[in-house]
């Protein structure tokens, strides 16, 4: 079973356990976030459930640590003018631990094995 998320503008494909490293996220360390922006859902190896029957799916993730990611210089330069300027920019991140991926309603593989 994956899902694939989107946060911070960026994708990520992620299956319960998971440790991922996304921009910050607001909230304190231990405490449980609820990610709904779901792209894609597949509960079975070659199912996938995408677009507006991905109405009740959310992954739930724990914030494992906040920290800096490595340091990245930006170099600006124009050639023959004298102009240089080097920057630095070190990345606010959030390690989150996905604790679960919840549905809301029945998948087609729950709902035979309730009708039975």
């Amino acid at each position: 079973m994956y899902a694939v998320i989107e946060t911070g503008g960026k994708q990520y494909r992620v299956t319960p356990g998971q440790m991922i490293e996304v921009e910050r996220i607001p909230g304190e360390v231990g405490s449980e976030v609820e990610l709904s922006r779901v792209l894609a859902f597949s509960p079975a190896p070659g199912a996938v459930i995408t677009g507006a029957e991905l109405e009740g799916v959310r992954v739930r993730a724990t914030i494992a640590a906040h920290f800096r990611g490595e340091k990245i210089k930006v170099f600006k330069f124009k050639r023959k003018k004298q102009y240089k300027r080097t920057i630095g920019h070190r990345q606010e991140l959030t390690r989150l631990k996905v604790t679960d991926i919840v549905t809301s309603r029945l998948l087609p593989e729950q709902e035979e094995s309730h009708g039975a």
